[in-house]
């Protein structure tokens, strides 16, 4: 572990000679109601998605003239930092310098700098915890502190705020009005200590867009964390002005140009990771929050948003592969991303949404042997294993498991680096940002948007509730096969409710609705588990003929506990069919 060589000055704002302020950026966003359709510039799914919803330069270039409801334009961008890295091969960075994208727009060979920084944190990692970062960074005689925060609901923003420095001491004092409150008193009892450094050459040039001037930065060097470094090779693009699908625009491109990785991990995250010794962190999706007069369009964005987030959030653990939850979570992201374009249908035909859920479904099959795999090697084969001690055949079993578990991970690795991926995330990206499906709303469709989310969330969340209770009559009597038919549309019930619960006011009662929705689903799931684990075990007795005794009684295991958990599955039933949903007229006056 480093440790700094300085003592943190607790001085205030005032006795540095003024107070932190946040980076300058003067950016906005093309203010225009509605998007006009433009003729794709380049080929593919995700180059046609940002050509066709790249935001108009003034509100008189929309293409219909006659009166339309009114959809708010896009917010302009906060204060902070706009931002996606684009991960390359170390040797590969100069052929991305002259990309076309770059060469055709850059206003001139750019600058170069080298920059040294120093994270800090307390020894209990207080700010990292709370989704903060501390940096002093060098470039040339001048020092710079930035704090950082995390971003909570957008994939590209961060805040970010800046001070100078005399020196690589940091000056907490300057950070403390960009910090909670109730971290602050803690800080102020604990030092700071040097983690970790980075030592990075960039080269910076300006590219300017139609649609808005970003910063691309071309990064090479290291991070350094006691004995432990990591390289970095990685583009950066920074929104200066304009629409953030400028962002999304370039990336694409470059995507086209050469083999790119999307990103939005920091090297904060990297170097904190590096420095524990520990694989990317894994996030679970966040609770929504959606105020119930928000229009549908906003919730639509909002719920897109949180989607791509947790979908960005996942891939780094699932590219690294040593924690499990890596793929299940990314898995997670797809099939709720999925079902939000499905939910988006029911507002009008939007062609653009075939395209994205058939590239998150091609992704998706990729990675589920490997989560199938894992879940049969981390939980079933062990827990009946342990209660079998006597049963032989266990160890060729497990052996020949872990061949097919290593033979799905190399498969799901293959698709992660697949250009046709990178491709999908920055059109899937674009298209959220500059909200393309309002370029392939009907006319008249386009006044669904404008309404409050609330009457569309009423609808869809009852016509989906009725198709579950539907499935499930006379439940007692249902086959396997029906079961399963009632799991898929108690799935779809369970994300919907995710997405558009958060906009009735009942929050007790949608609580209580989703408990019981979860509690079906996971009987439910036990079913579909043991058909899997059947299905996975087909085959592994003839790569392992001693393991045969052992794979027979994890069939009669599993058979006797589809017996067992009947009588919890009905109970689950009943108490879900029994509970009252939150969208009802009763359940809103209250």
């Amino acid at each position: 572990m480093l440790k700094s060589d300085a003592t943190p000055s607790h001085k205030t704002p005032s006795a540095r000679g003024g107070t932190p302020v946040p980076k300058d950026s003067k950016r906005t966003q093309h203010a225009a109601g509605f998007l006009r359709q433009r003729e794709p510039r380049e080929t593919g799914v995700g180059s046609t998605l940002i050509a066709d919803a790249v935001a108009d330069e003034t509100a008189s270039q929309i293409a219909t003239s006659a009166p339309q409801p009114s959809l708010p334009s896009l917010a302009a961008c906060p204060a902070g930092e706009i931002e996606l890295k684009l991960l390359v091969e170390a040797g590969r960075m100069p052929h991305f310098d002259v990309a076309p994208v770059i060469a055709a727009n850059a206003r001139n060979k750019g600058t170069r700098r080298h920059l040294k920084s120093v994270y800090y944190d307390t020894p209990e990692r207080t700010l990292r915890r709370n989704g903060l970062s501390l940096r002093v960074r060098q470039s040339g005689a001048r020092f710079v502190q930035t704090a950082k925060t995390d971003a909570a609901d957008d994939p590209l923003r961060r805040g970010e705020w800046e001070a100078s420095v005399p020196s690589f001491a940091p000056d907490l004092a300057l950070a403390m009005p960009f910090i909670p409150e109730k971290l602050r008193a803690n800080l102020e009892a604990r030092p700071l200590e040097a983690v970790f450094t980075a030592d990075i050459h960039r080269h910076a040039r300006i590219v300017d867009l139609p649609s808005g001037t970003v910063e691309i930065a071309f990064d090479q060097g290291l991070l350094t964390a006691g004995d432990r470094s990591l390289p970095v090779s990685e583009i950066e693009l920074e929104l200066k002005g304009g629409s953030a699908g400028a962002i999304y625009e370039i990336a694409l491109r470059l995507a086209e140009h050469g083999s790119v990785k999307p990103s939005i991990r920091s090297k904060s995250a990297r170097g904190f990771d590096l420095a524990a010794g520990t694989p990317p962190s894994v996030s679970r999706p966040r609770k929504l929050r959606l105020d119930p007069s928000v229009a549908l369009d906003e919730a639509f964005a909002t719920i897109l948003r949180s989607c791509f987030l947790h979908l960005m959030q996942s891939l780094p653990a699932a590219e690294d592969g040593r924690n499990p939850e890596g793929v299940h979570q990314l898995r997670v992201a797809l099939r709720r991303l999925r079902s939000v374009l499905d939910l988006m249908r029911s507002a009008g035909a939007l062609s653009n949404l075939d395209a994205l859920r058939s590239e998150a479904r091609w992704l998706a099959q990729d990675l589920s042997a490997a989560r199938d795999w894992d879940v049969f090697q981390l939980a079933t084969l062990p827990a009946i294993a342990k209660a079998c001690p006597t049963v032989p055949g266990f160890d060729a079993l497990e052996r020949a498991a872990a061949e097919r578990q290593s033979d799905a991970y190399r498969k799901a690795h293959h698709a992660l680096d697949d250009r046709r991926c990178a491709r999908f995330l920055i059109g899937l990206g674009g298209w959220i940002e500059t909200r393309g499906w309002r370029n392939d709303v009907a006319a008249e469709d386009l006044g669904l948007l404008a309404e409050p989310a609330v009457n569309f969330a009423e609808r869809i969340l009852s016509e989906q509730y009725a198709k579950v209770l539907k499935r499930g009559r006379r439940f007692r009597s249902l086959t396997v096969e029906e079961l399963h038919r009632v799991r898929l549309a108690t799935k779809r019930l369970r994300y919907l409710g995710e997405f558009l619960l958060p906009l009735f006011p009942d929050r007790k009662s949608a609580r209580r609705f989703s408990r019981k929705l979860a509690g079906l689903q996971e009987e439910l799931g036990a079913f579909n588990d043991m058909a899997i684990t059947a299905s996975l075990l087909d085959g592994l007795a003839a790569e392992a003929p001693d393991s045969a005794t052992a794979a027979a009684a994890i069939v009669g295991w599993q058979a006797r506990a589809s017996v067992e958990v009947q009588p919890s599955l009905r109970s689950a039933w009943r108490d879900f069919a029994a509970v009252r949903v939150p969208w009802s007229r009763q359940a809103q006056q209250e």
